[in-house]
C-alpha cells in the first residue's frame, strides 16, 4: 500500500494528458473538414420566371453536376465553400457560392438567368473553292432552249391530242365521272338541274307567257323602214 501511494502522483498527470489528446484529436480533425449540404433550387428566366429545363448545375472543382427537370428544378449534394456554375444555352452563366461556415444541411435558391443573345457571323456556302470561281462557272452556264426541252415536247398539241384520244380512262377518272353523274341525276330529281323539259321552250309555261305579252305589246308588228 505505501508503494502505490509513492507512484500515484507520477502516473496521474500522464493519464490526464493521454485522455485529453485522445478527446481533442478527432474534434480538431472534424473542424477542418467541409460539411455536406443539399443544394436545391429552381432555374428560371429573368423576365417571366418560367422554369428552364435542361440547365446544367456543375461543380468545376469536383467534376460533377446535374441538370434541371422539365420544371427547372434541381437537387445536388455539395460541400460548404463550393462554387457552383449554372449554365444554359442562350443565357449567361451564373455562379453560386456556398458559404464555408454555412451551418444548415440544405441550401435553396431561385436562380434567374439573363438572356445572352449571340449573333453568329454570316456563313455562305458555295460549290466551288472561291466565290470568283463560282461566278465564272455561273456565267458560263448554258441552259437548253425551250424548243428542244422535254417539257416543251410533252406539252405539244399533237401529243396531247393523241393522248386524249388513245389513252384509256384511269380508275380515278371513272370514279370522278360516276360521282358527277350521280350528283347530276340527284339535282335533276330535286329540280335544280336542267332537264329536256326545261330546255324545250315549247314546254315552258314562262316562255309562252313571255310570247303572249310580246304579241299584245305589238313587238311583232311590221315597222316602217325596217326590212325583215
Amino acid at each position: 500500500m505505501p508503494v502505490n501511494l509513492r507512484f500515484r502522483p507520477f502516473w496521474l498527470p500522464l493519464l490526464v494528458l493521454v485522455v485529453g489528446w485522445l478527446s481533442s484529436g478527432p474534434a480538431a480533425h472534424a473542424q477542418g473538414q467541409r460539411r455536406v449540404v443539399q443544394f436545391t433550387g429552381i432555374v428560371a428566366t429573368g423576365d417571366s420566371l418560367l422554369g428552364v429545363p435542361g440547365a446544367t448545375i456543375f461543380v468545376p472543382k469536383a467534376g460533377r453536376g446535374t441538370a434541371t427537370n422539365a420544371y427547372g428544378y434541381f437537387s445536388l449534394p455539395v460541400l460548404t465553400g463550393d462554387s457552383i456554375v449554372i449554365r444554359s444555352l442562350g443565357y449567361r452563366n451564373q455562379t453560386v457560392v456556398i458559404p464555408a461556415a454555412y451551418p444548415r444541411q440544405s441550401y435553396s435558391v431561385i436562380v434567374q438567368l439573363k438572356e445572352d443573345a449571340t449573333v453568329l457571323p454570316e456563313v455562305r456556302i458555295f460549290p466551288y473553292m472561291t466565290e470568283k470561281a463560282f461566278k465564272q462557272a455561273f456565267l458560263a452556264l448554258r441552259l437548253p432552249t425551250e424548243r428542244g426541252s422535254s417539257a416543251a415536247e410533252n406539252l405539244s398539241g399533237d401529243i396531247m391530242r393523241r393522248m386524249f384520244h388513245n389513252l384509256p380512262v384511269t380508275s380515278m377518272g371513272n370514279y370522278r365521272q360516276t360521282m358527277q353523274n350521280q350528283q347530276y341525276n340527284q339535282d335533276r330529281r330535286m329540280g335544280t338541274a336542267p332537264t329536256p323539259q326545261t330546255n324545250n321552250p315549247l314546254l315552258n309555261p314562262f316562255s309562252w307567257l313571255q310570247l303572249i305579252n310580246q304579241v299584245k305589246s305589238g313587238e311583232f308588228k311590221k315597222k316602217e323602214g325596217v326590212d325583215y
